[in-house]
């Protein structure tokens, strides 16, 4: 796993962080730090994702019993199930993870970005080329295999984008997981701004296949759906938008809206007209295309970029309600255990992510956080009032997928920084860190290598020291 490498890029991670932590002015923290993308790819070389251990090894008995392809949300309860009779043992070969930053003015201009993946074909992480419109033809980007992953060091079978045969790079991207409501709540919104439907309408969800994924019947306006979707990430509310989507004929205009944005990834495909489940590999969406399209949520003067059609993308392919609305409730985001880590604030473990302050909704009188009946333990009041951004963000959790995309902002009077982030890997909760100390009774585990939120706190100090 090129060790030396490894040790070298993570005392240099660790000098970087240092610096940023006590440089005096932005200005002359710079002189000192990396561009962004080398920095964003010695810090994900440096962090030694390698060492997670595997709850569930692909030799198991059990873990071959829990392999979900279809509505894969379903397989985290039976794999994380199957996984505590179990000994952990070191993941076979170095995790897949894309994950992209850019860099925004305070006016939501774009003004630098950065991607970098890493497989076991590229364990010490490769820059991915774009170009001033944020695009590449430089990625022949292949569709997340369950068993694929491996097989043959991780390389995927099925294109996502067409024609990429000769690319330099070859990446099977991780499954989204609940990210993929991203994609959900900017089509209902499309078709919101287009009038089709008012945020306050009642929608009645009557589902003519059953489904464990999506729940039975319901009723709820779009506005309820979009925040149980968003905030607590239900599955019941997000299939039910999805079914939303079907009833006005709008999956496959959603996904030609993205192809004529230069999303190319994602792609909101296979899904089912009867129910909204059928959630599969097929689903798709890369860290950079994630970010774009939050680029476009957060808004930003002008021309955005330019897609490879001509279309000239701003922040108008969503109204300013719409946008402000999407914006808003990202904000109020319940789980805030990958990248930030404020759920658990004072533990030990996991380590200190993003600075975010959290949604009071999500408070009790005690101070601690419990979403969708998940009780956290930790009073965050020490650290709601210590925070210095908000982070507008949507995580998804799988066993093989972890994924956390947003937009942060400076709060007042902490020192300024305006930046989207989205990391997808493949290392959900059936990964784990060889120092995770046993779960308080009573709280949720801790879903994700702790490895993430030294990630996002790294990157957070370096976009702090920038300004």
């Amino acid at each position: 796993m090129h060790r030396n490498n490894r040790l070298l890029s993570g005392l240099t991670v660790l000098t970087v962080g240092l610096g940023v932590l006590f440089a005096p002015t932005a200005a002359s923290a710079s002189s000192h730090t990396p561009p962004l993308d080398e920095f964003l790819r010695r810090t994900l070389d440096g962090l030694a994702f390698e060492e997670v251990l595997d709850l569930a090894p692909p030799t198991s008995a059990q873990a071959r019993a829990a392999v979900v392809t279809t509505d894969k949300e379903n397989a985290a309860g039976v794999r994380r199930a199957a996984a505590t009779d179990l000994a952990a043992e070191p993941i076979v070969q170095q995790p897949q993870i894309d994950a992209t930053v850019l860099e925004l003015d305070s006016a939501g201009r774009i003004v630098g970005s950065a991607t970098v993946l890493m497989s076991p074909q590229y364990p010490d992480g490769v820059i991915v080329d774009v170009d001033r419109d944020l695009h590449t033809d430089d990625v022949r980007w292949r569709e997340w295999d369950d068993a694929g992953w491996y097989a043959n060091q991780a390389q995927g079978t099925v294109d996502i984008v067409p024609g990429r045969e000769d690319a330099s790079l070859d990446f099977m991207s991780p499954y989204p997981a609940s990210v993929l409501k991203l994609m959900v709540a900017f089509g209902v919104l499309r078709l919101v701004d287009s009038g089709v439907a008012g945020l306050d309408d009642t929608y009645t969800y009557t589902p003519t296949l059953a489904s464990s994924l999506c729940g039975p019947a319901s009723e709820n306006t779009l506005r309820g759906y979009l925040d149980l979707s968003l905030t607590e990430s239900s599955n019941e509310a997000s299939c039910a938008l999805i079914k939303f989507l079907w009833d006005h004929d709008a999956v496959n205009a959603l996904n030609q809206t993205f192809q004529d944005l230069g999303l190319e990834t994602l792609r909101l495909l296979n899904t089912r007209p009867e129910n909204g489940g059928r959630w599969t590999n097929s689903l798709t969406m890369s860290s950079l295309d994630t970010a774009k399209l939050l680029a476009i949520v957060n808004g930003g003067p002008g021309t955005l970029w330019t897609a490879p059609n001509g279309h000239r993308v701003t922040k108008n392919e969503l109204s300013r309600a719409s946008r402000e609305f999407f914006l808003s409730t990202l904000r109020q985001q319940g789980w805030n255990w990958m990248l930030s880590t404020t759920n658990w604030c004072g533990r030990d473990y996991p380590a200190a992510g993003i600075p975010q302050k959290i949604a009071s909704r999500w408070i009790a009188a005690d101070g601690t956080v419990t979403v969708a009946g998940n009780a956290f333990g930790e009073d965050v009041r020490p650290c709601n009032r210590a925070a210095e951004v908000s982070f507008a963000h949507k995580p998804g959790w799988v066993p093989n997928s972890g994924a956390d995309s947003g937009i942060v902002s400076s709060l007042p009077g902490a020192r300024s920084r305006h930046y989207i982030i989205s990391v997808f890997s493949n290392l959900g909760d059936q990964y784990t860190d060889p120092n995770r100390p046993p779960t308080p009774d009573g709280t949720v585990p801790v879903q994700y290598t702790e490895k993430f939120a030294r990630l996002g706190a790294l990157i957070d100090r370096y976009e702090a020291a920038k300004r």
